[in-house]
């Protein structure tokens, strides 16, 4: 097994920010279809969300020399991902998504929440690897 394959070196070869950032962007695609007067509330909201995911992941990666801020940007993430999912469910209910993208987009976002537990339970070992 080549080791250097699962070397993570930046925060984009975490899993769980990629996962994130897909879902961002299929957000963003679906976003594009909801009506013009959702422009300054559910649009900008969910696609804000969404991306924060991400932004807090990023930030947790880069602040991992402490243990606390880590911890606390990690659950940043978590809370943009239980408000992503929110604003979906806002959307299905308006019908401006379909029952299937909505399932879909919820069901990762439930992966997400598990990765970011399990980062949260290893932080010790995240925060141990300075290396970036």
């Amino acid at each position: 097994m080549d080791k250097k394959k699962n070397l993570i070196l930046s925060v984009r070869d975490l899993e769980v920010y990629r996962k994130s950032f897909d879902a961002a962007m299929e957000i963003y695609e679906l976003s594009k279809g909801c009506p013009k007067e959702e422009t300054y509330s559910l649009t900008d909201q969910i696609r804000r969300a969404s991306r924060s995911v991400c932004t807090n992941l990023s930030e947790a990666w880069r602040k991992r020399r402490y243990k606390a801020v880590f911890l606390n940007k990690l659950t940043d993430a978590g809370q943009e991902a239980a408000e992503t999912q929110t604003w979906l469910e806002f959307a299905l209910h308006c019908k401006y998504i379909e029952e299937e993208a909505f399932r879909r987009l919820d069901d990762c976002y439930e992966h997400i929440f598990a990765m970011l537990n399990a980062m949260e339970k290893k932080a010790d070992a995240f925060c141990r690897s300075l290396s970036s």
